[in-house]
């Protein structure tokens, strides 16, 4: 079967109504999509109040219109990398280059965190809008502007699902309402990062066990589903140990001054 055939098939089975059926009654499915949705949250949350800078020039009434656009945007990204990438993911070299940039996200996150680099090269994107502005006017240069951030954005997120699971529906369903809830609840994820600001370090954690999840497949290794979640559970748990360990720690320190 040729490629092409091959994407063709992905792309078919987003009409079955069989594989809807199986995904929304099992519950394993529900809890990749759930895991697949807080991944994206974590990671995402700032993201949504980049894009909100980038519409702020526009007058009210055209900011939610720019963002909708952008929304839409990014979901016809993500039905096209997952139609693509669902045949690409089977390909042994496309798992080890796809776990080795994961790995490298999460290792460069932490080499950062240790140099205490605070870059904020995510508004980068906002120094072209003046170019996309002469070239699409402003409203549409602006569309135009936060359809490519959304891209960016989305690149990350559609790889790490993939080193969760394979499963068209699953991809499809964590992407979209991971990306609804990226922007609904934006604040939400800010703020509980904001309080619990391990939890960030956590999402990278989850990034690179994701890697050698996906790493582990070309060996023909498969972590089971319940391993998995086991493994997001003990994370989490060791996630808020940490931080009332840290808050008693501060405690202490106040106190002793």
């Amino acid at each position: 079967m040729s490629v092409f055939q091959h994407i063709l098939e992905t792309y078919s089975q987003f009409f079955n109504w069989e594989m809807w059926g199986e995904v929304l009654s099992d519950p394993v499915s529900w809890g990749l999509i759930g895991t697949l949705i807080i991944l994206e949250g974590l990671l995402s949350a700032d993201n949504a109040l980049v894009l909100a800078v980038m519409v702020k020039h526009l007058p009210p009434e055209k900011r939610k219109k720019a963002l909708f656009y952008g929304l839409l945007g990014a979901y016809a990204f993500r039905f096209i990398a997952i139609g693509i990438g669902v045949y690409l993911i089977k390909l042994w070299w496309v798992k080890v280059l796809g776990a080795g940039y994961l790995a490298w996200l999460s290792i460069k996150y932490f080499i950062d965190k240790r140099k205490g680099s605070e870059e904020e090269e995510q508004t980068e994107g906002i120094n072209q809008k003046g170019l996309l502005m002469r070239l699409f006017g402003t409203f549409w240069g602006t569309v135009v502007a936060v359809e490519l951030m959304d891209i960016a954005f989305s690149v990350d997120s559609v790889l790490a699902a993939f080193g969760v699971s394979e499963k068209v529906w699953v991809l499809f369903l964590g992407g979209i309402l991971g990306v609804l809830m990226m922007r609904g609840v934006a604040g939400v994820f800010l703020t509980l990062i904001d309080r619990v600001p391990e939890l960030e370090t956590t999402a990278y954690i989850l990034i690179l066990i994701i890697a050698i999840k996906m790493l582990l497949t070309v060996f023909h290794i498969e972590m089971s589903h319940i391993t998995f979640f086991i493994i997001l559970l003990l994370t989490f748990g060791a996630t808020f140990i940490v931080h009332f360990q840290n808050k008693k720690k501060e405690g202490s320190r106040e106190n002793n001054s």
